[in-house]
């Protein structure tokens, strides 16, 4: 899509971890233009081991910069970056990375003790700096030490509610700064915008970790709003008055720049369920095998390795199914509902702790393209799905670079940017009474196997 001279412009960063991927975007929320670049891909050499070369990051970041930015006509204003939650690196006083980061999964140490681990390694020798993958690139932009937002230092052990790092360790003297999300954190220097195409003195804004950008993207971004993201894995991001933390069924809060609290938590179980058991084969028709069927005739919790986080936190949790599939269009389906049967159960706990769902339901990730598992989640949730248009990372990054620059706060970013897709996906009341006695058997099921303690 064509911009004009007169378009002001907005550009969003998403690092993940296969790649970089970069959006522009004008105030009303129309995305102008996409591009990517892979990364260096990570090294997982035994069990626990997670890392990446982090000197790929940049060059991957600038690249697709330039080939964003190289047909917009628009007065480019901002640019914010996300990144994974919890991948860090070390850097040395010239910014360099010194030696690979930890990615988001390595289980060396939680995510707060990771710079340490990193420096016992390294020997410390020459580490001028402790970064998120996000400071760095920050760093790159602005040519100085960056701030860091509250959104990325959450799991390194920032509290966002004091205000300050919640532990010591010996990185602590190497941590950045921290400042809400949306913040200014510099202007792009002549070295960045010769390397991207970013006109020099371009705001750089701070942004938020990758879920939290997405659920920005998404608009879920104040009490009651809430989006599901169906991804390999589905995670459950919302907004409420008051700060929920409950390690009992994986829940933690970020904060929101305009003071509200963004309860949330991920599960081990998502589309990657599906992905395992009907490898190769043509979800589409299944799909339409499974509407055609209706509610299965098992029940079913499509845990794929031993472990969950999300919405209880149980080591032990395993693969259950009440009877065999009768086929594997039965068995396609009841992995539909019991995705969406640990929807619910995240949605309940959250409205336990005080965190109450106001319909519609925002939804976004690969898995919400699926008419039908959308039907079957509103079924089962008992309310309205919508899908709003641009839920990803890199354009939530637009919204948080719009934040000050294009619009005064997040919050009247979010409403001018962000619209839904079409109309909402309305529960199947046919099909209700089936899936509310299917869910009954879920919860039973989990509980007589001690997964639910606080349904005691």
């Amino acid at each position: 899509m064509a911009s004009s001279p007169s378009t002001r412009l907005v550009v969003g960063i998403d690092l993940a971890t296969a790649d970089v991927r970069v959006a522009v975007a004008a105030g009303d929320g129309r995305v102008v233009t996409r591009a990517t670049r892979p990364l260096s891909p990570p090294a997982r050499p035994r069990p626990g081991l997670s890392e990446q070369d982090a000197r790929s990051w940049w060059p991957a970041a600038s690249d697709a910069l330039r080939e964003a930015l190289a047909g917009v006509d628009g007065e480019v204003v901002a640019v914010s970056v996300s990144a994974t939650s919890g991948t860090v690196v070390l850097a040395d006083g010239h910014g360099e990375p010194v030696g690979p980061s930890l990615l988001y999964d390595d289980r060396r140490a939680p995510a707060a003790e990771r710079w340490d681990v990193m420096l016992e390694q390294h020997g410390g020798a020459g580490v001028a700096h402790a970064w998120h993958a996000s400071d760095l690139l920050v760093a790159r932009l602005t040519g100085e030490s960056p701030t860091t937002d509250w959104s990325h230092a959450l799991k390194t052990g920032f509290d966002p509610g004091a205000g300050r790092w919640s532990r010591a360790g010996a990185a602590a003297a190497l941590r950045p700064d921290v400042a809400p999300p949306a913040s200014p954190a510099g202007s792009v220097c002549e070295t960045a915008a010769a390397k991207t195409g970013l006109p020099p003195g371009c705001s750089v804004r701070l942004g938020m970790t990758d879920a939290c950008a997405a659920q920005v993207a998404a608009g879920a971004d104040r009490p009651g709003r809430f989006v599901s993201v169906v991804g390999t894995t589905l995670a459950v991001k919302g907004a409420s008055d008051d700060r929920i933390d409950d390690p009992a069924s994986g829940l933690y809060s970020h904060r929101h720049p305009d003071g509200w609290w963004l309860p949330g938590g991920a599960s081990n179980i998502g589309g990657g369920s599906l992905a395992a058991r009907f490898p190769n084969e043509e979800l589409a028709d299944l799909d339409r095998a499974a509407a055609a069927r209706g509610p299965a005739t098992t029940v079913c919790y499509p845990l794929e390795r031993a472990g969950e986080r999300f919405p209880f936190a149980a080591e032990d949790a395993e693969e259950v199914w009440t009877a065999p599939a009768v086929d594997r269009v039965d068995a396609y389906r009841a992995v539909l509902e019991g995705v969406a049967f640990v929807e619910r159960l995240g949605y309940e706990r959250l409205a336990d702790l005080g965190a109450p769902l106001a319909e519609p339901l925002r939804s976004a990730g690969t898995g919400s393209r699926s008419d039908v598992w959308a039907a079957v989640r509103a079924t089962v949730l008992g309310v309205g799905i919508v899908r709003p248009s641009s839920a990803d990372t890199a354009f939530g990054a637009c919204v948080l670079a719009a934040a000050g620059t294009l619009h005064p706060t997040l919050r009247d970013a979010t409403d001018a940017m962000v619209a839904p897709a079409g109309d909402p996906v309305a529960p199947v009341t046919g099909e209700a009474d089936r899936l509310e006695e299917s869910y009954g058997r879920f919860v039973a099921v989990l509980t007589e196997r001690g997964w639910l303690p606080w349904r005691g």
